[in-house]
């Protein structure tokens, strides 16, 4: 008689072959991560961690020297953004072009941002589409509950972004790989932060997402925020920045308050983007500022602009930093 197949809680607890498991509060947690080198990713998400059918409305100028309505991908659009010859906003409005980028409908039609993740993910699953340069890296990082940040142009809510890395979560990762992360994020709370006792699956769940970051850099929240402390902060590039130092700082606050700082641990932060402009004006900012401000921090930029892979642009510090 063959023995009952093994329930995704057992297939996780085989996979942390030679890591330190506890037994708390009824769960399992992973002891492990006390000593686990410090990761963490800042992810650009339009073909980069997902192929949105999310379109922009722009204007061409065609071979009779007429403005035409041209809609194109977010991939066409990292192209042509910076062609003023031949592209354009309609009426010169940025608004216009990127109306289904926000949340709310609009009577030029798009969906909302769930319902574009939602098709971005069928067309994976259904093998219509391959998985951009960094859907495996995001979905590593969120197994083993690693921090991250993602920041996009889009316009939309912070709680927007979140809810869709749920939903990446629920759609994505296999049940055995969401029991490997929960048994990961328990250990994280049980090493640095001394809990004992833990709520509910979703309830630790909720909790590691509100310790990211979700910068879309032309929603409202994020105009507001930056006319407060950053008003010169006007272009594409430079909101990047400010998100990606946002985030950093974010991450050493962490570090201090839960002690992990003293561990003495290798530090490093990816960023990954498939906009060359963007890739080129990251790689110049940690160079010249964040190398310089966190010297023993690792940091890796990756241009995934080809669609193929990550090429690794540029590395300071001292760990290695693969994308995978």
């Amino acid at each position: 008689m063959d023995s009952p197949t093994a329930s995704p809680l057992e297939e996780a607890l085989a996979r942390f072959e030679g890591a330190r498991l506890a037994f708390v509060d009824g769960v399992w947690v992973n002891e492990s991560v006390r000593g686990r080198d410090l990761k963490y990713y800042v992810f650009d998400w339009d073909d980069n961690v997902l192929c949105m059918p999310t379109r922009i409305h722009m204007e061409r100028l065609d071979s009779k020297g007429r403005w035409v309505p041209h809609l194109c991908s977010t991939a066409t659009f990292s192209v042509i953004r910076r062609d003023s010859a031949h592209y354009r906003y309609p009426q010169g409005q940025r608004e216009l072009a990127f109306v289904e980028f926000q949340d709310r409908r609009t009577p030029l039609g798009g969906g909302t941002f769930m319902e574009d993740l939602d098709r971005a993910l069928d067309a994976i699953a259904e093998g219509r589409r391959k998985p951009p340069p960094s859907f495996e890296t995001f979905r590593k990082t969120l197994v083993e509950g690693r921090l991250f940040a993602i920041v996009t142009a889009r316009g939309h809510a912070s709680e927007t972004l979140r809810q869709g890395v749920e939903r990446f979560i629920e759609r994505v990762l296999t049940p055995v790989e969401r029991e490997i992360m929960l048994i990961n994020l328990r250990g994280y709370a049980y090493c640095f932060d001394g809990t004992q006792t833990f709520p509910s699956q979703t309830a630790v769940l909720r909790n590691y997402l509100a310790l990211n970051r979700y910068h879309a850099i032309t929603s409202p929240a994020f105009d507001r925020r930056l006319a407060a402390e950053a008003p010169t902060a006007t272009t594409q590039e430079a909101r990047k920045r400010f998100a990606i130092r946002d985030f950093i700082d974010h991450l050493i606050h962490i570090l201090e308050r839960t002690g992990m700082d003293a561990l003495g641990l290798p530090m490093a932060v990816g960023f990954s983007d498939d906009d060359p402009h963007n890739v080129a004006a990251v790689r110049a900012y940690i160079e010249q500022v964040l190398a310089r401000h966190f010297p023993s921090v690792r940091f890796c930029v990756y241009d995934t602009s080809d669609g193929a892979g990550a090429h690794k642009m540029m590395v300071s510090g001292q760990l290695e930093l693969p994308l995978e």
